[in-house]
């Protein structure tokens, strides 16, 4: 996809400063948080969405989740809490149509919204 955001990101054409990188994932900050720590982890295979995976993507699916407990590790939040949100199409708030998941935490007392 010529015109993604994440995968212009993913290719290097736009820089960003990598929290986590793999051959499978790569993992930033959002620009626009909100929390105070706010990362965004990212298949570099192109989906647009939860609707769009497929049973190849369940590894990819499940190593996903496995580098989220990873970063969160690593950012020093995993041990107070944090969340971990994927929109799922426009009505949801999905702004950027590849598939992401939204690594939110490092409140002091306790998150500014719950679900």
């Amino acid at each position: 996809m010529t015109d993604c955001i994440f995968c212009k990101i993913i290719k290097g054409e736009i820089p960003k400063k990598f929290v986590y990188k793999d051959n499978d994932l790569v993992a930033f900050y959002d620009i626009n948080p909100k929390a105070p720590v706010h990362v965004l982890i990212v298949p570099r295979k192109h989906i647009e969405s939860l609707r769009e995976i497929k049973e190849e993507d369940k590894d990819l699916m499940g190593k996903l989740m496995l580098v989220v407990k990873q970063i969160a590790e690593k950012l020093g939040i995993a041990k107070e809490g944090y969340k971990v949100v994927i929109n799922n199409g426009r009505v949801s708030g999905q702004l950027v149509f590849h598939l992401h998941l939204h690594l939110l935490g490092g409140w002091k007392d306790k998150a500014d919204w719950n679900v």
